[in-house]
């Protein structure tokens, strides 16, 4: 059977780790800060800039077939999910989810009546802006929650985060390096022919080296079950959640979620960049909390 993945292109390479590095270089010293009080907060705005980059890009990608989702309303539904998962610590609520979504219903519905020059459009357009608002809200949210954990050892939060990054990060490099040099068989023709089982199962070794890694230096606490459970978690939803916004680009004709926007050297936009990220860390959430007992 002929390979499915092209030759690496090892110039790509370069530019993809060179970006890598200069990124995980702020992500790194701003988890090791931590415990710091200014930390959440940088983090929170940090989380921000993404939604308006990761909405921007899906509105593009949707203008691109004619639609014409909503901009600002999606930004600020998402802000405002991004704010419940902010303020929201032990038994206290101030910013309720059924506030953000009543709020953004009116936002959003009756936004439209007003500024949206294409009504025809108007149903698909504003399920988009919804879904924009869900999609990066809550993926992000969820990260900002998982920053903003308190335990047993200093700097809870950052470590469970930093391991989020790198087991996540370690999947996509092995997937990458195996895919490109023994990828044979098809994992989703229709959506991504690039993509092989055997990227798909590298991938899954990353986890494992990243799990390991991450028990060894930061998170002391797991357990060898931890680790292969958050291999096999993340890794799973990681390679799915990037299937889904490859869907998302297939359907609208786009090679990389940026276009026309903000591209990131060697990785394409932020949609490209965090789409495993946006449902690892909602997963990772529901392990530490049923799991670990972490609110």
């Amino acid at each position: 059977m002929e390979r499915t993945t092209p030759k690496m292109d090892t110039k790509n390479l370069t530019v993809r780790v060179t970006s890598a590095l200069v990124f995980g270089l702020f992500f790194f010293s701003l988890l090791w800060f931590g415990d710091a009080a200014w930390a959440p907060w940088t983090y929170l705005a940090v989380m921000a800039s993404a939604v308006v980059m990761g909405i921007r890009e899906m509105a593009l990608m949707a203008r691109a077939r004619g639609f014409n989702p909503s901009l600002v309303s999606g930004i600020l539904v998402a802000w405002g999910i991004l704010a419940h998962f902010f303020l929201a610590t032990g038994n206290q609520d101030p910013l309720p989810l059924w506030l953000v979504f009543s709020c953004g219903a009116f936002i959003i519905h009756f936004g439209a009546l007003f500024f949206d020059p294409k009504l025809e459009e108007a149903l698909p357009s504003q399920a988009i802006t919804w879904l924009g608002a869900l999609y990066m809200g809550f993926g992000l949210g969820f990260q900002q929650k998982l920053f903003m954990l308190q335990g047993t050892l200093p700097k809870t939060g950052s470590r469970v985060v930093l391991s989020l990054f790198i087991i996540t990060w370690f999947g996509d490099t092995a997937a990458y390096f195996v895919g490109s040099y023994f990828g044979r068989h098809r994992l989703a023709p229709k959506v991504s022919p690039k993509k092989s089982w055997e990227g798909a199962f590298g991938n899954l070794g990353g986890n494992l080296v990243g799990a390991l890694l991450m028990k060894a230096t930061v998170c002391t606490e797991w357990t060898l079950v931890d680790v292969v459970a958050l291999a096999l978690l993340l890794g799973t939803v990681g390679q799915l959640g990037d299937l889904v916004e490859s869907t998302w680009k297939r359907s609208t004709g786009v090679k990389d979620s940026n276009a026309g926007s903000v591209s990131i050297p060697g990785h394409g936009g932020m949609l490209d960049r965090i789409d495993s990220l946006v449902f690892a860390a909602p997963a990772l959430y529901a392990y530490v909390h049923f799991v670990h007992g972490f609110n």
